[in-house]
């Protein structure tokens, strides 16, 4: 690919852009808001100016509900070899295109699963889909030279592509990103009118839980109109597991104890449910989910003092899996949590608190 052009400059396109651009593809960039392109342009994702004839690959990355018109408008006006989308929503599309009679052989649906709650094209970087999955949805009529086209992308940017059907695609988003948006809103809507006193308490869980709820939430209306049949599928069944669940609280409630036994098995099951269902979570690089260790370090908010724990335990010989910060309500402080290997969290412990470090059990 030596040549591709970006339709629309958010942040999954001029991320897509940045990559190629760094890789050495000329990439040339054009969105409804030519503010946008030219800012995606500055921060040297490629030019803003209109390409001198056709493109390799034309990158079309506008919401779903615009896919159809903008690859269409694309194939008419003959801007490219080759045309994919990246929307969150792959089965509508398609059948919009097809409706409005478009040789599909020069198509492909794709969607790459990464993002950010931020949006547009100050938010993008080079490296957003390193090592993450990349679906394509190709189908017979797809033409070997366009699929190979949207795999070189995928491997520009680094990627991982996964072959699927666009409606299985569909049904497989609305379980691991459309509802679990909408779920992550519920509960901190929940926040909105709560009283400052029970706000002041909140702690690592609840961030977890509601980080995804800061996303736009125009963004997020436009990829639920295109996909609401499978997310209100997955939903029902949340319903149906709320409504149990209530029942079963309601039931710890009484002074019947078979009634208690009864609720407190319903708690039990739905959270020994959970914690099957976490364990399918694929792990470190998509691998199997490994079970780490917790090494717990009390650290101040100062400068340097993370860089300062990762070069100690780096002097220990451990690699950190993973990492997670619980902020101190109203103080300077906080504890870092170090997942590590099970055998190398004694060492480690040991070797950082030699070195100064206070460990919580």
């Amino acid at each position: 690919m030596r040549t591709a052009l970006v339709i629309g400059t958010g942040l999954i396109g001029t991320s897509a852009a940045l990559a190629l651009a760094g890789r050495g593809v000329a990439v040339h960039l054009t969105d409804h808001d030519p503010a946008q392109a030219h800012t995606a342009a500055a921060l040297g994702a490629g030019t803003d100016e209109a390409p001198a004839g056709p493109v390799d690959l034309a990158v079309v990355a506008v919401p779903p509900a615009h896919v159809a018109a903008t690859v269409a408008d694309a194939m008419r006006r003959g801007l490219a070899r080759a045309y994919i989308d990246v929307a969150s929503v792959k089965g509508g599309p398609r059948r919009e295109l097809e409706a409005l009679g478009c040789d599909l052989t020069s198509y492909i649906g794709t969607h790459p699963m990464s993002g950010k709650e931020r949006s547009g094209p100050l938010a993008a970087t080079a490296d957003l889909f390193e090592g993450r999955p990349w679906v394509l949805t190709p189908t017979r009529d797809t033409d070997t030279e366009v699929l190979n086209l949207a795999l070189e992308l995928v491997a520009l940017c680094r990627a991982v592509p996964v072959v699927m059907d666009a409606d299985a695609h569909d049904r497989a988003v609305a379980l691991v990103s459309h509802t679990p948006q909408l779920v992550s809103s519920m509960v901190a809507a929940r926040l909105a009118d709560a009283d400052e006193t029970a706000v002041r308490l909140c702690g690592q869980g609840i961030r977890d839980v509601t980080r995804i709820a800061a996303s736009d939430p125009r963004m997020w209306v436009e990829i639920l109109s295109a996909n609401p049949g499978p997310v209100a599928d997955v939903l029902t069944g949340v319903a149906a597991d709320l409504e149990e669940t209530v029942q079963a609280l309601r039931a710890l409630q009484s002074a019947d104890d078979e009634k208690r036994r009864s609720g407190a098995d319903g708690i039990e099951d739905v959270l020994r449910r959970g914690n099957t269902g976490r364990e399918r979570v694929p792990g470190k690089h998509g691998a199997a989910p490994s079970a780490y260790e917790i090494v717990a370090v009390l650290i101040s908010d100062r400068p340097g003092e993370l860089a300062r724990i990762f070069a100690d335990a780096g002097r220990a010989g451990v690699n950190i899996e993973d990492v997670r910060i619980e902020h101190a309500t109203g103080q300077q402080a906080g504890v870092v949590q170090l997942m590590v290997e099970p055998a190398a969290a004694p060492g480690l412990t040991a070797s950082l608190r030699e070195r100064g470090w206070s460990i919580r059990q």
